[in-house]
Formats: structure tokens, sequence, C-alpha cells
């Protein structure tokens, strides 16, 4: 069993920062790839950041430029630094992880935390 925790986030002002953490616990090989998706009310989700293979990311066109992610492979954790933060930001945000449990790739997600940029 594989279990994605989210923890920081929250509420901030227009241009403000906020950052979320997510760790990945359990049984598993090896961590393909680990991400954050967001969904906003009335939306479908959407893939923001995402670090593959440790080297490799890709950003969301809406957030470059003001969102930095970063993975720790030897504590299999995801760092989301969000910067310049916007109305539109506001979502749920999902961490995502492709964990490789025998010999199997599984996607797993975390239970969202709700990030609300407002003033």
């Amino acid at each position: 069993q594989v279990q994605l925790v989210e923890s920081g986030g929250g509420l901030v002002q227009p241009g403000g920062s906020l950052r979320l953490f997510c760790a990945a616990s359990g049984t598993f090989s090896s961590i393909n790839s680990m991400g954050w998706y967001r969904q906003a009310p009335g939306k479908e989700r959407e893939l923001v950041a995402r670090v593959v293979n440790s080297d490799s990311t890709y950003y969301a066109d809406s957030v470059k430029g003001r969102f930095t992610i970063s993975k720790d492979n030897a504590k299999n954790t995801v760092h989301l630094q969000m910067d310049s933060l916007k109305p539109e930001d506001t979502a749920v945000y999902y961490c995502n992880a492709w964990t490789l449990v025998n010999y199997v790739y599984l996607e797993v997600w975390g239970q969202g935390t709700l990030d609300t940029v407002s003033s």
C-alpha cells in the first residue's frame, strides 16, 4: 500500500506565496514521477507541474515562471513553491505519483489540499 500525504497551502492574498509538500510512504521499489494536479470549482482536474526521473520537469503554461517543483529522491518527497499567486490559482491541489510496486507502475493520489487566493 502506497500513500501520499500532503501539507501546506491555505489562504493567501493575490501576489503572495504558498508552499505545498507531499511525502510518499509504504512499500514500493521506486517512484518514476511525482507531481501536482489541481481542480478548481466547476472545472476538470489539470496537471500543474511534474518531475520525471528526478531531472525532467514539466509546468503548465499558466504557472510557468511562478511555480517551482522540486523532488527529493532520497526522501520520496516533492515540493511545489507557488509565487505571485492569482485568484485563478484557487483550487484543490492533489499530489500524484507513479510508483513501482511488484514490477508494476501504480498511480497514487493524495487526499488534496485547498489553496485559496483571495483578498
